[in-house]
């Protein structure tokens, strides 16, 4: 590289980075982003290209290409590896090592970090290959020797060897990466982490002299390097690094002495009081890492208690002081700490801390606080409530004299203080919200910080459940009263029609009553039915909450029906009442045939006998005998009546609020789900009403057209009551009743002509009849209940559904809905499709699929590609990716002998699989691998055909062949496993037919032979393609691309043969002979067949045959 090429590529990096047009094409025009993306890109391309890199290093003065170079530098060390010796690794670690001392304090911290990412790189990945590599640590020490800048850089390459050796490298695998870590562990590790305490010291001693700015950096990256290596992967246990929570630190006993010692903890909560956040923030982090550390490293409970008791001194004198939570970083951090603290330490241990009992008064007064300024703490409640969930979770299992004297009692005061707080604090948000104008975000509006708070709550209420309950009541009732009137005073009207003042007491009250049904669903969903907590009496405070929720519901429903629907409550109401109805319904909906004594009428003679023997009411029985009796509100069965019509009054007035609709459902799906619920449903009136009238008319959001998904979960649950056993019997209704609304819908479509069948009045409709009834195919889980649906459908109505292929092919709402309702009709799962061995119903749903998939494709393949390209998937490609799925449904279905159709010249078959492969082959392959949904619907169709129609495949051109085949090969290489996967079976299927079949003058064969005398080198290129595979390729799909290999193999041996003596002269003479010896281990003792034996076998050996490759070979 000159002077002129490394300006030109300084002028790619400024187009790159900084959108300047200084780069020029070689036509003088301006380059785009793109282009010079692509051009800089080249620079990853070849190790070759590592001198280039050096050059742009040294001489550049642009920061971009100094960056470009890094990063390419990088790139190329870690995909070229094997291409160097062991003293050119170290050179250029060396460079890197020295340019960074020489250049690092100058450089732009993008290109420092960039740098340091290389050095980290080439220190892992040549760990084992010489000692030098493992003393980057002793190197790093002089940086910290030397100037303050050198130090901050030392740091900063601790940091990211520490993240660099504990994350896994992609392309090595978990065995490699593991190997890499301990030895780093055991060697570096500990060494690292005591440079970051050192400096932390030497920084508190202010034995470092540096500027304000130069010291907040230094803190910043030494406290870094403290987590980093507490939070370093000890054991291979990969936590999952998306929770909160962080687990048990398993740190090895060797760094006992620093982490027992009292000086880490004092020196940490020191940096904490004296620091600003990110600093102070990541300080505490560090201290709820030490208090994590696993049990077994103190040497005695002794030594443990005294940690703790540090650790519960320097918690109290921060919240005695309030140190530092006025941050918000900060603040957040301690939650976490006090949430950790009894993850890790048993309440036993707690209390016999010293100063247990002022630790809990102050936990619980920072608690209170806390809440109360719920405006600032959203985020972190949910931690503090953890930790007093934790607290009397665990009171049963310590002895009341253990500790400090009167802890229970303390705990019960101060429980009953935050949960008290609680409920205030979260009533009062209502009207601060309110008042606020839309400045305050509304707490019940963040579904992730609510659903974690009402996580935590029924621990905690439990524990002193009677006066928790009389404190909810206390303000339950009133509020109740207080809607009362106000509903009244409202009357019939709409809470918008309502006097101002009105309208905001009614919202403030219905905002309260909202809170309070939330917890009153999560508490008395936290009900517990285990042996040890019942029969308590819970049941009895559990039934006088859900009074009051119930009555609010009914209220609710009252106020709702009695005005025809223009009397809404707040839809967050409307929520929080389905929330209570779904715990309610998950605690006490599950006994009701135990209880009632209702039974199928085929009782086994063995349950009889059973029930003789113990004809005294269980415990369990008794509980929820009581919890109904205390309850107030009749049986079991008036209860559920009532949820199912709040159920049915919510479907039919609140059709636009999807969310409503949507919890609904989901409540009557569960419902139906339950064995003992669905057959309580079974008995109401009002599910009789569903099932019967399950029609616009009755039911207005199935007539919202953003409601059609809805109607698919509708018709999906009425279904499966209906067919449950003795459903019908029930419901007093056949499948046949239950489907003739939509029957009728479809018999008057069917008597339009084509014209008014596409006739925008028909749109709803249609949508309408094929949403409702993929609905209940999808409820068909047997031979019966799938032959009732298709004995109902063949033959009047299956015609319809290719003639609205036909007219409305490019609609996508309408053509989509369709092709759905096929893809689920012509599913055989649990092989419900399954006809009699003299039926023709088989063949008759094959040719209706076929119509539709042909009247959709032959549409599409008259219609020209659309020039504008936006949005195609949605217009185009998606319906073409269903059609494809509707026919790989039913070629896969085992139900058809398709044999039968060219015997009697049938041709729906052949002109099924001619529309197919036209639609499949009329997508560019770019599109088809861009679109996860239509690749996998595309490549299933291919290995289907492959796998069952060869004939079918191989009868055509050999340039379509050809096509399919490229496909086949692209596809094989995409990081999608399932795609690789059905590429590698296709490849599996041809090869082995050829091998089988070599020697037979059949028509496949000769036409197999005369696409591959076109082709010659088809098998070569995909022996050479999938042994590059499981050399060079992705560790998850080597799996996916070993199947064909051994059929590959057998079919072509000359390709093989060629494979190999290509990849040997690409090596070194040292790797010949050694990949000479792996391939000689690799067909060792492999016979020429195919059985399972054999290709098991051969499978063994590519798993050994690529780890001992990979070891040394070079690109």
């Amino acid at each position: 590289m000159d002077a002129s090429q490394l300006a030109q590529v300084e002028a790619l990096c400024e187009t790159l980075y900084t959108g300047s047009t200084s780069a020029k094409s070689d036509s003088g025009g301006p380059i785009s982003r793109q282009d010079a993306q692509a051009r800089l890109l080249s620079l990853q391309s070849s190790a070759d290209y590592i001198p280039q890199c050096q050059y742009i290093l040294d001489h550049s003065t642009s920061h971009y290409a100094r960056l470009v170079a890094s990063n390419s530098l990088t790139e190329l060390i870690t995909t070229h590896w094997n291409n160097f010796t062991v003293p050119q690794r170290i050179d250029i670690r060396n460079y890197v090592l020295g340019y960074l001392a020489n250049q690092g304090p100058g450089l732009q911290d993008f290109v420092v970090i960039s740098l340091i990412k290389l050095v980290c790189r080439i220190t892992k990945l040549g760990w084992f290959d010489d000692p030098t590599h493992r003393e980057l640590t002793d190197d790093v020490t002089k940086f910290l020797q030397a100037t303050i800048d050198h130090c901050i850089l030392g740091l900063k390459i601790l940091n990211q060897l520490v993240d660099e050796l504990n994350i896994p490298t992609t392309g090595r695998t978990l065995t490699q990466h593991r190997k890499t870590s301990v030895s780093f562990r055991d060697v570096c590790l500990f060494k690292v982490f005591q440079l970051g305490l050192t400096t932390l010291k030497q920084l508190q001693s202010r034995a470092i002299s540096a500027e304000p700015k130069q010291e907040a950096i230094l803190g910043e990256q030494a406290l870094s390097l403290t987590v980093r290596c507490l939070n370093f992967d000890f054991i291979g246990t990969n936590p999952d690094e998306s929770t909160e929570d962080v687990g048990t630190i398993q740190a090895p006993t060797a760094w006992r002495t620093f982490l027992q010692d009292g000086g880490t903890l004092e020196l940490l909560f020191d940096f904490y009081a004296n620091t600003e956040p990110p600093r102070s923030s990541k300080a505490m982090e560090a201290i709820i890492l030490l208090c994590s550390i696993r049990r077994s490293l103190f040497p005695s409970d002794k030594d443990r208690a005294i940690f703790l008791g540090r650790v519960m001194s320097g918690i109290r004198e921060l919240l005695s002081k309030q140190t530092g939570l006025q941050h918000q970083d900060n603040y957040h951090q301690f939650c976490r700490l006090l949430g950790r603290l009894k993850a890790n330490y048993q309440l036993s241990e707690l209390v016999k801390a010293e100063g247990y009992l002022e630790w809990l008064d102050l936990a619980a007064s920072f608690t209170i606080q806390s809440i109360q300024n719920w405006q600032y703490s959203t985020n972190s409640i949910h931690y503090l409530l953890a930790l007093w969930g934790r607290l009397v979770s665990a009171v049963p299992y310590v002895r009341p004299e253990t500790g400090a004297q009167g802890h229970v009692q303390a705990l019960e005061k101060q429980v009953l203080g935050v949960v008290e707080a609680y409920i205030e604090s979260m009533l009062g948000s209502v009207e601060t919200v309110l008042r606020s104008d839309g400045a305050l975000d509304d707490p019940l509006d963040d579904d992730g910080s609510l659903k974690e708070q009402l996580d935590r709550l029924p621990n905690i209420c439990r524990f002193q459940y009677a006066p928790v309950a009389t404190m909810i009541i206390a303000k339950f009732d009133p509020l109740l009263t207080q809607y009362q009137e106000l509903m009244r005073h409202v009357g019939s009207g709409s809470t918008e029609s309502a006097p101002p003042d009105v309208a905001q007491r009614l919202a403030i009250v219905e905002g309260q009553l909202t809170w309070l049904t939330y917890m009153v669903g999560t508490i008395v969903g936290g009900h517990s039915w285990s042996g040890a907590q019942m029969g308590d009496g819970e049941e009895a405070i559990d039934a006088s909450l859900s009074r009051r929720a119930l009555q609010l519901a009914q209220g609710v429903d009252y106020r709702l029906t009695s005005s025809n629907g223009a009397g809404r409550s707040d839809p967050k109401l409307e929520l929080a009442i389905l929330f209570y109805f779904q715990n309610f319904r998950r605690v006490y909906m599950f006994m009701w045939d135990q209880v009632s004594g209702s039974g199928t009428v085929g009782t086994s003679v063995v349950s009889m006998m059973a029930s003789k023997l113990d004809s005294t009411p269980s415990t369990k029985q008794k509980v929820y005998q009581r919890m109904f009796e205390h309850l107030g509100m009749g049986d079991h069965t008036a209860v559920a009546n009532l949820i199912v019509t709040k159920i049915g009054n919510n479907l039919k007035y609140w059709p636009e609020e999807q969310e409503i609709v949507a919890k609904t459902l989901e409540l009557l799906l569960d419902m139906a789900g339950g064995y003992s619920s669905s057959k309580l449903l079974l008995t109401l009136e009002t599910v009789r009403f569903l099932a019967r009238h399950h029609t616009e008319d009755h039911f207005p959001f199935l007539s919202n057209p953003q409601n059609s998904r809805h109607r698919t979960t509708f018709h999906a649950i009425l279904a499966r009551l209906l067919l449950s056993p003795s459903g019908e019997e029930k419901l007093g209704l056949t499948l046949e009743q239950f489907v003739d609304p939509i029957l009728n819908t479809m018999g008057h479509l069917e008597s339009f002509s084509p014209t008014d069948l596409r006739n925008e009045a028909a749109r709803r409709p249609l949508i309408g009849v094929f949403r409702d009834l993929r609905g209940i195919a999808a409820s068909l889980h047997n031979r019966r209940t799938y032959g009732m649906l298709f004995d109902v459908m063949q033959p009047q109505h299956m015609p319809l559904f290719s003639r609205v292929a036909d007219a409305w092919w490019d609609q996508p709402d309408v053509i989509i809905s369709l092709l759905r309702f096929m893809q689920e009709f012509c599913h055989n799962k649990a092989n419900r499709v399954n006809f009699d061995q003299s039926s023709p119903n088989g063949i008759l749903l094959f040719r209706a699929t076929s119509d539709v998939v042909c009247a959709f494709g032959r549409r599409i393949l008259a219609s020209p590609a659309p020039t504008d390209t936006t949005d195609i998937y949605k217009r185009r490609y998606k319906g073409i990716g269903l059609a494809l799925n509707v026919l790989n449904s039913a070629l896969g279905g085992n139900y058809v002998c398709f044999g039968v159709f060219a015997l009697y010249n049938d041709p729906a078959l052949d002109n099924a699989l001619d529309v197919a492969l036209k639609l499949a082959l009329n997508i560019p392959l770019d599109d088809v691998i861009a679109y996860p949904k239509l690749s996998k619907s595309f490549y299933g169709l291919i290995e289907l055909l492959f796998r069952n129609h060869k004939a079918t495949v191989l009868s055509m051109e050999t340039g379509v062949f050809m096509q399919l085949m490229t496909a086949v090969h692209e596809g094989l290489q995409t990081s999608d496993a399932t795609i690789s996967s059905l590429c590698a079976n296709t490849i599996d299927h041809l090869a082995t037919f050829y091998f089988e079949n070599a020697s037979r003058d059949k028509p496949e064969m000769r036409n197999l032979n005369k696409h591959l005398a076109a082709q010659p080198n088809l098998f070569s290129s995909l022996t050479a393609t999938l042994f590059n595979l499981l050399l060079f390729g992705a560790p998850q799909n080597f799996w996916a691309v070993m199947r064909p290999m051994l059929s590959l193999m057998l079919a072509s041996e000359s390709s093989f043969t060629a494979y190999k003596d290509h990849l040997m002269s690409t090596q070194s003479p040292e790797n010949q002979a050694l990949l000479n010896d792996a391939f000689s281990k690799l067909v060792h003792d492999v016979n020429r067949s195919l059985d399972s034996a054999n290709r098991d076998r051969f499978t063994q050996r590519l798993t050994a045959f690529r780890v001992a490759s990979r070891a040394f070979l070079t690109l």
